[in-house]
């Protein structure tokens, strides 16, 4: 994949409004592959005081999307199944990592993980299904 395409399929990924709505960043994104991290504010919280599971999984979600569509090509979850392992307080880093395990004709299988930077434990991991569509956002060259 040359620069100028892997540049142009960043800035389209970089324009989420949902992750700028709650400050989460993706630091990597190459194809097959994404890490986006997140710190936890006081608003995230449930009532218990912990992270609410909502944010855990729009952080795995936005991983999963950023990795899925690193390709170029419109990307759409199929299925996305999450186990929430730890809880995490306001102030709390996370990263989420999103690999590409298998792709097979328009479905990949990716793998995410969400961590505590601070203590590298895991938050939740998921499994997730893409279908990518007969859509090109960043089209291939010829």
């Amino acid at each position: 994949m040359s620069e100028d395409r892997e540049k142009k399929i960043n800035e389209y990924i970089q324009r989420d409004p949902f992750a700028r709505l709650l400050g989460a960043k993706v630091e990597i994104l190459k194809p097959g592959h994404s890490r986006v991290t997140l710190t936890v504010t006081d608003d995230m919280v449930n009532f218990h005081g912990n992270t609410h599971g909502g944010v855990i999984f729009a952080l795995g979600d936005m991983a999963f999307a950023a990795a899925g569509n690193s390709h170029g090509q419109t990307a759409v979850a199929l299925n996305v199944g999450i186990n929430f392992l730890k809880a995490t307080n306001s102030g709390d880093r996370l990263i989420a990592e999103a690999t590409e395990q298998t792709a097979s004709g328009p479905i990949a299988l990716y793998d995410i993980t969400i961590r505590d930077d601070r203590t590298g434990e895991l938050v939740a991991k998921s499994q997730d299904l893409v279908y990518r569509k007969k859509e090109w956002f960043v089209p291939k060259s010829n």
